[in-house]
């Protein structure tokens, strides 16, 4: 998405020390694999958890029997502990559907470390495939910022994934005015998304602040979680002489001299504030933040902010809690 003017480097090359996104660690995989799982079975609310006496394999609860109640779900341990036949009630099982947007501009065209911000951002949706198509959720794609959004509508598996990822990096779309903004992406993701899940983000998030409100839309209805990428360079000019800074998506060029400490220093006070007023929108409107760099170890990042998550969201309770409580009504 369109910001400040930036360098536009060639892209990194890609070697086993600066592989870019590639094949992820397997034991990576392993820990994102169970982290993510727990955090998207933590957003399924409530009201889409049935009590449905022997669906699903989570155990709820325990209850007395009730005239009507299946007999091949009795709990005969319990029953003979307790002197009075009991059931075993399990959380129904849904299929969850988790919609990745996906930001493809220009601008995250963009690296001067170890790969491109654009690279990164396709590593998360390739370990974001995964772990859906692993747990058997389904997973959708809305690729904006080349033109028209490109969609991919829910599914299982990552083949649909992978193809669209190929076809985004090989036929990348011209940029120009016609090009989707995040704002009117999220309201896409909105329309398509009726059904609640989960929503992740990948994007710089540059450019217009059209998605602030959209995005609390989002935010009301899903769990929403915001993966903004970004570059080292695009926080501090170093000490290159003369340079044009070239914005990617308008072809805007303005020239510097890189020599003069007073420039440098306004840069970086330009993209400090420009950062903060990302961090402060994505707290006004609740949504899970992570910052991925082009520069180090992205992945573990990203697994280690999603297992901290999982920590804190206790995943399960709240759905046990929730079968318990239309139980004991349904009882009164």
């Amino acid at each position: 998405m369109s910001g400040r003017p930036r360098l536009v480097p060639p892209a990194p090359e890609r070697s086993p020390d600066k592989p870019g996104p590639g094949p992820v660690p397997p034991q990576v995989l392993r820990s994102l694999d169970l982290a993510v799982m727990k955090r998207i079975e933590s957003l399924v609310p409530g009201e889409h958890l049935t009590p449905q006496t022997g669906q699903g394999t989570e155990l709820a609860m325990i209850r007395p029997y009730f005239p009507g109640d299946d007999v091949r779900h009795i709990d005969w341990m319990a029953t003979a502990r307790l002197n009075e036949p009991h059931v075993r009630v399990h959380v129904g099982e849904r299929a969850l559907t988790t919609w990745l947007v996906l930001d493809v501009s220009a601008s995250m065209v963009f690296g001067t470390a170890d790969r491109r911000k654009t690279d990164v951002a396709e590593g998360v949706a390739l370990a974001v495939g995964h772990v859906a198509s692993r747990r058997g959720n389904r997973l959708g794609v809305l690729a904006f910022g080349g033109g028209q959004p490109r969609i991919m509508r829910p599914r299982q598996g990552r083949l649909g994934l992978l193809a669209l990822l190929a076809e985004l990096r090989h036929e990348p779309e011209p940029e120009g005015a016609g090009a989707t903004s995040l704002g009117a992406a999220l309201a896409s993701a909105a329309t398509l998304g009726r059904q609640r899940g989960l929503v992740v983000i990948v994007s710089d998030f540059r450019g217009e602040r059209d998605w602030e409100g959209p995005l609390q839309a989002l935010r009301a209805r899903h769990g929403v979680m915001a993966v903004e990428i970004v570059d080292p360079r695009e926080q501090q000019l170093v000490n290159a002489g003369d340079l044009w800074l070239i914005d990617p998506e308008t072809g805007r060029q303005v020239h510097v001299d890189t020599r003069k400490r007073r420039i440098r220093d306004r840069f970086a006070a330009a993209a400090a504030a420009e950062r903060e007023e990302v961090r402060s929108a994505l707290r006004r409107t609740g949504a899970d933040h992570v910052e991925l760099s082009t520069g180090g170890d992205w992945l573990r990042i990203f697994a280690s902010h999603l297992r901290r998550g999982e920590m804190a969201m206790r995943t399960g309770a709240p759905a046990r809690a929730a079968v318990a409580n239309r139980m004991r009504t349904a009882r009164g």
